[in-house]
């Protein structure tokens, strides 16, 4: 029987290297600004004591906070393409992430977090003697309100380049 080829093997990759003009553009100091304020947020709110609804605004936050990770670093180091499905549609990608998953989660969580801070205003009074979360509650929920306007700046940065027919992130 005729000896059939052999299929050929995936393209030779080149070494890794930052992807400058990435870190520079608005979508990647958008996403410093986003990775530093969500850390600040479940730090937050991990570092204290916290029940009920409380426990879904960690989950968003370190959900989402781990997606743009994702986001960031395969962005950074232009390596996005070898994402099966993503790597083609990488700016519908970070659109859908921002305005999606971003937002809405972090919305989510900051409305919990408020909430949470008002039933616990009655504690910043002047001679309570018991551990208050109020402050706690609160500084997460000015972090969940900043980084989600944050995702919103560059889910309709996004949005702009795509209407635009742009197809690249940069």
């Amino acid at each position: 029987p005729p000896a059939v080829p052999p299929p050929p093997g995936p393209p030779a990759r080149g070494s890794l290297s930052l992807h400058r003009a990435y870190l520079r553009s608005p979508l990647g100091l958008l996403r410093l600004g986003q990775l530093a304020l969500g850390a600040a947020f479940w730090v937050t709110v991990a570092a204290h004591k916290y029940e009920g609804a409380a426990h879904f605004a960690l989950f968003a936050a370190v959900l989402v906070w781990l997606l743009t990770l994702a986001l960031f670093g395969l962005s950074l180091l232009g390596r996005w393409a070898l994402v099966p499905w993503l790597g083609s549609r990488w700016l519908l990608t970070n659109l859908v992430h921002d305005l999606v998953l971003g937002v809405g989660l972090y919305a989510a969580a900051t409305g919990i977090m408020g909430y949470k801070a008002g039933q616990k205003s009655y504690c910043n009074l002047p001679g309570y003697s018991q551990h208050c979360l109020y402050s706690a509650y609160l500084s997460a929920s000015i972090c969940g309100g900043i980084t989600a306007c944050l995702y919103l700046f560059s889910g309709l940065y996004c949005l702009s380049r795509r209407c635009r027919d742009q197809r690249d992130i940069i």
